[in-house]
């Protein structure tokens, strides 16, 4: 897998980021199975229970697309933070082994997988 290409799409993103409460712009950059890239940016609002992460955004456009199935996710702060749970969460929905890549301005990164980062995860079988 090309690490290298994903984290640019997304450090690309994070240029687009909407964040003048927290001052942290996030980017993500999603690959879907069918080899389509979906990135995203976090978008914050003054009402702050409306803003949206990078990773949603970027999931979100994807699924609105058709896609459901991905192999990975790439996602830049300043500081190679990992996702929210929430975001975790929304990840989970679609396979705990994708692969979440994080990394800093300094294109230093890391990978997990999904379920690394959300063990004991609830998932759509806990619904049957």
């Amino acid at each position: 897998m090309d690490y290298e290409n994903l984290i640019a799409k997304a450090m690309e993103a994070r240029k687009k980021a909407y964040a003048p409460y927290s001052h942290f712009a996030v980017g993500a950059a999603l690959l879907a199975r069918s080899g389509r890239i979906y990135t995203g940016c976090n978008v914050e609002n003054a009402s702050y229970g409306l803003s949206v992460c990078a990773e949603r955004v970027a999931v979100f456009k994807a699924v609105s697309e058709g896609e459901r199935n991905f192999e990975a996710m790439a996602v830049v702060t300043e500081n190679g933070v990992t996702p929210c749970g929430a975001c975790r969460q929304v990840l989970m929905e679609f396979g705990d082994d994708i692969q979440v890549i994080v990394a800093d301005e300094a294109d230093v990164y890391r990978v997990f997988t999904l379920r690394e980062l959300l063990p004991e995860a609830f998932t759509p079988e806990h619904l049957g």
